[in-house]
């Protein structure tokens, strides 16, 4: 005699499989890289001869991202550009926001070059692979000339980040130049744009992979060294950005004469969004809603927060300058000041307007490295470290948001209240 489950039970499996199915996909891409790169720690340390015969994932997913590079650069750049074409008509709020973006995003970056610098995380690495091909030795004069393109074809086909960033620069200011004509163009970078985020959504989905395989090969060959540098990594990172939260961002807000109390009061709810969420996007309506009773203008919060969310990345400036200097370390690639300079000019061109692209860091990261010559593989690291350095990095770029227009409102003459109030939630 067979005995049959009953309903009761059957609906009680049904409910377990049920439970474990949105238990997988309740977690995020972060959360996966982040068992990934321990797996692959772990499983690096257990068989250190079979590791590095899973390379070929890793090679498979910087293949694909090394081809969404020209795409990415020329929609972000073009519409940050060009997309401006209201600036001339907002004349002194315009400028002035500009130049408070350009004034932050330089510090933000020079202080996680300089961070990686003196605490050199990635010092005894030792990340063995094989280097991109990078530009042969030239006086800084011809580096210059070369940033030049001929073809911007040419340029794109050979991943020539440098000629890609200044054509498309130009481009973008031919774009604001001509004003109601290029609208059909700025709406074609605007859907190479949203394909960009498609593509860069659906490679992401091998990100997990890549990064088990990049931290199994490199613990293999690397040993113990390799933790012990991404531990200074993650430290370098954490304290780099606390101390521009601080320094410059706080340090702003005291030269301007911003309430400071008050503002820590209004900013504390977004900081807490978006470093629970790692999203700037989850922090936006809070950012704005609380920015406007902290007595910021409307006519100056409407310019400046639309700007600030695609040209004010500090938090993501930042970490680009102290991932690079750190692959450059582990894989003990030497950079001639001409070259550092350059990398820092190349960075701070293409990490604007690239905030709607997940993961569009490590794409700009990937054509720099291209163009420098540095090992690609470092993305697999920078990849599994990411998911511990994030929380901070948007919490920073989400305060970057907030300080923008509180300090642009004072340099026209607004005064705040100084006295503290609740913080209501939309809902009231």
């Amino acid at each position: 005699m067979t005995l049959m489950p009953s309903p009761a039970h059957r609906s009680d499996t049904l409910g377990l499989w049920e439970r474990a199915w949105r238990a997988w996909r309740g977690i995020s891409l972060a959360q996966w890289m982040l068992v990934a790169a321990v797996g692959g720690i772990v499983f690096g340390l257990a068989a250190p001869g079979l590791a590095p015969h899973l390379k070929f994932i890793s090679d498979i997913f910087l293949r694909l991202i090394r081809a969404i590079i020209a795409p990415v650069l020329f929609g972000v750049l073009v519409r940050a550009v060009g997309g401006v074409s209201g600036m001339k008509d907002l004349g002194r709020l315009g400028w002035k926001a500009l130049l408070y973006f350009e004034v932050a995003t330089t510090l933000a970056l020079l202080l996680g070059w300089f961070a990686a610098v003196i605490v050199r995380p990635g010092d005894g690495v030792a990340l063995v692979a094989k280097a991109t091909v990078g530009a042969p030795a030239m006086s800084f004069m011809d580096v210059l000339v070369n940033a030049f393109p001929t073809s911007i074809v040419d340029a794109m086909s050979r991943g020539d980040v440098l000629q890609i960033v200044v054509f498309c620069f130009l481009f973008g200011v031919a774009c604001l130049s001509v004003g109601e004509k290029a609208r059909p163009v700025l709406e074609l970078a605007d859907a190479v744009v949203t394909i960009a985020f498609r593509f860069t959504h659906f490679i992401m989905y091998l990100a997990p992979a890549a990064v088990f395989a990049a931290m199994a090969g490199t613990v293999a060959s690397g040993g113990v060294d390799v933790l012990t540098g991404l531990a200074r990594l993650f430290a370098a990172a954490w304290g780099a950005e606390l101390l521009f939260l601080v320094a410059v961002l706080g340090g702003s807000l005291v030269a301007f004469r911003v309430p400071l109390r008050r503002f820590v009061h209004f900013v504390r709810e977004p900081f807490l969004i978006a470093f629970a969420t790692t999203s700037s996007a989850a922090a936006l309506p809070q950012t704005l809603a609380n920015m406007e009773r902290f007595g910021v203008p409307n006519r100056i919060l409407g310019v400046v927060a639309p700007l600030s969310i695609s040209l004010n990345l500090c938090g993501s400036t930042l970490f680009l300058g102290l991932a690079t200097l750190f692959v450059a370390q582990a894989a003990n690639v030497p950079l001639s000041f001409d070259q550092q300079l350059l990398i820092l000019l190349t960075l701070k061109l293409t990490s604007k307007g690239v905030a709607g692209i997940p993961r569009a860091n490590f794409v700009v990261l990937t054509a720099l490295f291209q163009s420098f010559g540095l090992p690609l593989e470092g993305l697999g690291l920078l990849l599994g470290i990411d998911a511990l350095i994030d929380p901070i990095r948007t919490s920073v770029n989400v305060i970057g948001h907030c300080a923008a227009p509180a300090v642009v409102a004072r340099w026209e003459g607004v005064e705040f209240p100084r006295h503290l109030e609740p913080v209501q939630s939309p809902a009231e």
